[in-house]
């Protein structure tokens, strides 16, 4: 099974998001080639961060584990998303009210944008 694993160190996020990026109505996506090893080979480094001024949070949390949801769903498909990679995802307001659905066919056009 794989398991999601955050970046920990200010540097790492920071390496990440000077690389490759992909920007939505509810969510960007940050991406760099692996830099750094995940602590087990099957785990996948991804962090996601949101923003105080989204709201409180209740609601930043809400959109947190829509977001991973999402990507759990992703990595079940083979290919969907690239594995050599260290993403970092951004969640935006819009996403609390939008669908499971919508926010997942789009994620998943993003990161088959970032394997480009």
């Amino acid at each position: 099974m794989v398991k999601l694993e955050s970046l920990k160190k200010s540097n790492q996020f920071i390496k990440v998001l000077k690389e490759k990026k992909i920007h939505t109505e509810y969510f960007s996506i940050f991406a760099a080639k692996n830099f750094f090893k995940p602590k087990y080979k099957s785990n996948i480094l991804i962090s996601f961060v949101m923003k105080k001024k989204i709201g409180n949070a209740v609601k930043r949390n809400k959109i947190r584990r829509k977001l991973k949801a999402n990507v759990q769903k992703l990595l079940k498909k083979k290919g969907a998303i690239n594995r050599d990679y260290t993403y970092i995802v951004f969640g935006k307001s819009n996403a609390y009210a939008q669908k499971q659905d919508v926010l997942l066919q789009l994620m998943e056009k993003s990161f088959s944008k970032l394997k480009k």
